[in-house]
């Protein structure tokens, strides 16, 4: 369903969980195609699978079966090293739940990924100034030494934007971003991720809500482990 430079393409992608008769397959052959700088929405019931294919693209677990490529590279078996270092440089997540460290700054839980990257030579000036640039660009400028304690529920999940960007991930990952907000935080939440979409980020988010995913260009909706329909979304699509 895309034009553009895939960046996410599963090849007939299964997920099976347990063993003989108690076999739960999760996901049932899987075909998926994201194009560079979309918006996809992936929506379905409790146990439809939306879930576990969120899991095997962000690369936080591997497919039964079949392939997946990720900015062209075949990560499907992988293994936990590998899939680490792809989570770190190449997906950036966002947590319904936020998961920021509770007594760390701002600034600070920003530059965590920067930790783990390997064979990187930049200052650590540099990573400083581009975390103060990450977080101003989601409009915390005026928060970067406060602590998640001392924020707004919308400015903490703005913190974890921020953080998702900080290694210009090639995909962001937002796993019901608005879950845990009121209306109000969650609409600029979506705000948020509507402009990097429109500076080129490529998103997928999963979410169970309607009016959230009219943000989206396009909507999958899975059940029973296979998508259901994969729909472009009005005039977004264009």
């Amino acid at each position: 369903m895309t034009s553009s430079q895939p960046i996410i393409q599963t090849t007939n992608i299964t997920k099976v969980y347990g063993m003989g008769d108690a076999q739960v397959r999760a996901l049932d052959g899987v075909d998926l195609e994201i194009g560079e700088n979309e918006f996809v929405a992936i929506m379905g019931p409790s146990g439809s699978g939306k879930s576990t294919v969120m899991n095997i693209l962000g690369c936080l677990d591997r497919p039964t079966s079949g392939q997946y490529f990720l900015a062209g590279e075949d990560v499907s078996q992988f293994d936990k090293t590998q899939l680490a270092i792809i989570r770190n440089e190449r997906i950036g997540f966002v947590f319904q739940s936020f998961n920021l460290l509770a007594r760390t700054t701002a600034l600070e839980n920003v530059l965590l990924p920067t930790l783990y990257n390997r064979g990187e030579e930049k200052e650590e000036s540099e990573y400083q100034q581009k975390g103060i640039a990450v977080l101003e660009s989601v409009g915390l400028g005026d928060r970067l030494h406060h602590q998640p304690h001392e924020m707004s529920g919308g400015q903490i999940q703005r913190v974890a934007i921020a953080r998702a960007l900080i290694n210009d991930p090639v995909i962001i990952l937002a796993d019901e971003p608005t879950g845990n907000l009121d209306s109000k935080s969650g609409a600029e939440i979506m705000d948020v991720l509507t402009a990097l979409h429109a500076q080129g980020s490529t998103i997928v988010m999963v979410t169970h809500e309607d009016e959230i995913a009219e943000y989206a260009q396009r909507v999958i909706r899975f059940r029973d482990g296979v998508i259901e329909t994969d729909k472009m979304n009005g005039n977004k699509g264009n």
